[in-house]
């Protein structure tokens, strides 16, 4: 109890004090990868992940990862945001058009550190690539449109706890198969992957500040 209190009455705190880790983290992340030779956790990664590499599960990793194509990830988002906007939630529509803007983000961090992507001297190439390859551009869009759609998700009190529940799962379970499929079409290193998450949760923290704080609390 004493916990839950501590937490309810130092909220800004703590959401300062997780913005500022992950911050650090990313940071952190990007100075190894920037600086320092591929490292052996990366390859042992691709390793153990491209060795379970099946005909039927490439076609799998293939159309999962096929969501975070910028043609596909605008058309996602257009179609996901004009379903709020009929449903007369205009917030919502447009906190989900927002997320396109991780895109601009990434590409933006992609030039500055300037990475390569993998090589088939060190993984098997099952999808061919462009830019460079840190952070990785489809987890961190993974993380911010299908971390909105939690948010909003939590926020609607329409929505039953079981149906809320269901796909909550499903998001999550999108943003994990869209990281796993990356390394395993051989697009992204591990820590490409890693980047992007927390850049992603970094994003989705700043948006849930803004939207929350225009909505009303989430228990509402």
């Amino acid at each position: 109890m004493r916990l839950i209190t501590f937490l309810q009455n130092n909220k800004r705190l703590l959401f300062r004090a997780t913005l500022i880790t992950l911050l650090i983290a990313f940071i952190i992340l990007s100075y190894i990868v920037f600086f320092l030779p591929l490292e052996y956790l990366d390859i042992h990664i691709s390793e153990e992940i491209q060795e379970k590499q099946t005909p039927n599960l490439n076609t799998l990793m293939i159309w999962l990862s096929s969501f975070g194509r910028t043609s596909v990830s605008v058309v996602m988002v257009g179609i996901t945001s004009l379903v709020f906007f009929i449903l007369r939630l205009k917030k919502e529509a447009v906190l989900v058009v927002s997320t396109l803007l991780s895109g601009i983000l990434g590409l933006g961090f992609k030039v500055l550190i300037n990475r390569p992507r993998p090589s088939k001297d060190l993984v098997v190439l099952l999808e061919e690539t462009k830019y460079q390859s840190f952070p990785s551009g489809h987890v961190l869009f993974y993380t911010v449109f299908f971390g909105a759609l939690i948010l909003i998700i939590l926020h609607l009190k329409k929505i039953k706890y079981k149906v809320k529940l269901f796909l909550i799962i499903i998001c999550l379970s999108m943003i994990f198969l869209g990281a796993v499929s990356r390394v395993y079409l051989g697009a992204h290193w591990f820590t490409d992957v890693l980047g992007g998450f927390i850049l992603g949760i970094l994003c989705v923290l700043i948006i849930a500040h803004f939207y929350v704080r225009n909505t009303g609390n989430i228990n509402r």
